[in-house]
This record gives structure tokens, C-alpha cells and sequence, in this order.
């Protein structure tokens, strides 16, 4: 499994195709479409990220010290980003997520140019994934 900075590496490298935001954009939609679909019985109450404008379900599972997830959104675009988010710290060890660096939004300049809803939204699923993440590494998940 590669580790969380080299998906990274591959997130940006992929968005430096594309010059152009509509493009970045695009991309992002068709990374939500290719999204493993979430079964219904995990689109629960508990799953809902809260602070996210749109509806975001994030399914968390841990395994002996790996954490797991799987999200759906009924936004394309904050879709597209919980694909980012479940590619780059799912099947992941739950310390190296809890102390993960994410620089891709900067270095991909979406930090940027995503409304502020949509940042906040960004920012409760990370905060989401890493309280998942410690309590996993705790054993408490």
C-alpha cells in the first residue's frame, strides 16, 4: 500500500495535467463518479459529517490499527473530495493518518478555489477522519 504522501504526490501530479480550473473541476466530478457506491445501510444519522453545506456520509471501520472509509455526497464537487479524502487515508495505519501532512490542497491550489462552504466541509470530514483515526489508535474504535 503506498503511504500517504506518496498518494498524495499522485493527487497533485494528476491535477498538474490540467491547467485549467474547469478542468480541475471536471476532474474532481469524475473522481466522485468513480466512487465506490455506499450502501444504504451506511447513509445513517451517525455517518452525517456535520458542518458540510451538502450531505456527506463518511462510513469508518477499523481493523487492527487500520482505518477504513467509505463516503458518498449528494454534491458532485464535495463528492469528488471525499474521493480524495477515502483514496489517500483508507487501508491506512491509524497513527499515520492521525499525524498525516495534507500539502496537496495547496500544492494544487484548491485551497484556493473552493467557496468557503466547501472548505469547511473539507475541513470536518479531515477532522472526522483523524478523531476516527485516534480513536482507532487508542482501540477505542
Amino acid at each position: 500500500m503506498a503511504s500517504i504522501q506518496e498518494i498524495q504526490a499522485e493527487i497533485v501530479k494528476n491535477f498538474s495535467y490540467l491547467p485549467q480550473w474547469d478542468e480541475r473541476y471536471a476532474y474532481l466530478i469524475e473522481l466522485g463518479q468513480k466512487l465506490e457506491s455506499m450502501p444504504n445501510e451506511y447513509r445513517t444519522e451517525e455517518n452525517i459529517i456535520r458542518g458540510c453545506q451538502s450531505l456527506v456520509w463518511l462510513y469508518r471501520e477499523c481493523c487492527d490499527g487500520i482505518v477504513s472509509f467509505q463516503a458518498d455526497s449528494n454534491s458532485l464537487i464535495v463528492k469528488g473530495l471525499a474521493a480524495l479524502m477515502t483514496q489517500i487515508f483508507s487501508e491506512q495505519p491509524a497513527e499515520e493518518v492521525l499525524k498525516a501532512d495534507l500539502t496537496l490542497f495547496e500544492q494544487t491550489g484548491l485551497n484556493k478555489h473552493l467557496s468557503a462552504q466547501r472548505a469547511n466541509g473539507l475541513m470536518a470530514m479531515i477532522d472526522e477522519i483523524k478523531a476516527f483515526a485516534g480513536k482507532c489508535a487508542a482501540g477505542e474504535a
